[in-house]
């Protein structure tokens, strides 16, 4: 996993609306860069509703919301659509930035052992160096947290 004041790997990825999106679009504003196992799962689902009701806010303090997991373009489109978000998702089949990030580790269900995404979010300052991670993110009450270590981040500078 990359560690705090590491420069943040870049990446272009698909976003929900098929268009190229990179890192570097974002640069100078701080980015919230959040990794999910899977679209229209309930904590996922949770996961990004809370940050959609939260995004003004984050707008506020000159920040985007990018989510990252392996679902196609066309499922973020339907993600989207079904769960009125209003944040970036980004496509990463190849598992490429969620290696880069880290996130892709082997996880146990049922007992049985398969690779997938480890939830975790990355708060990325308008250098593009990492500020604070979320290492196995609780879905409940996180883009709340994510907020004020957004504000007390943007106080420190």
């Amino acid at each position: 996993m990359v560690e705090i004041n590491e420069k943040a790997p870049d990446f272009c990825l698909k976003n929900q609306d098929d268009e190229n999106i990179c890192l570097d679009d974002f640069k100078g504003k701080w980015k919230v860069v959040y990794f999910y196992p899977k679209d229209n799962t309930p904590g996922c689902s949770l996961e990004a509703r809370n940050f959609t009701v939260a995004a003004d806010e984050f707008k506020k303090h000159n920040s985007s919301i990018i989510g990252i997991s392996p679902d196609s373009v066309n499922s973020h489109k339907n993600f989207c659509e079904k769960n009125n978000l209003n944040i970036t998702l980004l496509s990463d089949p190849e598992h490429k930035t969620l290696k880069q990030y880290g996130v892709w580790k082997p996880k146990k269900m049922y007992g049985k052992e398969f690779l997938g995404v480890v939830r975790s979010t990355f708060l990325i300052n308008p250098e593009g160096k990492i500020a604070h991670i979320w290492p196995k993110v609780k879905v409940i009450g996180h883009s709340d947290d994510v907020l004020k270590k957004l504000k007390e981040k943007k106080d420190d500078i």
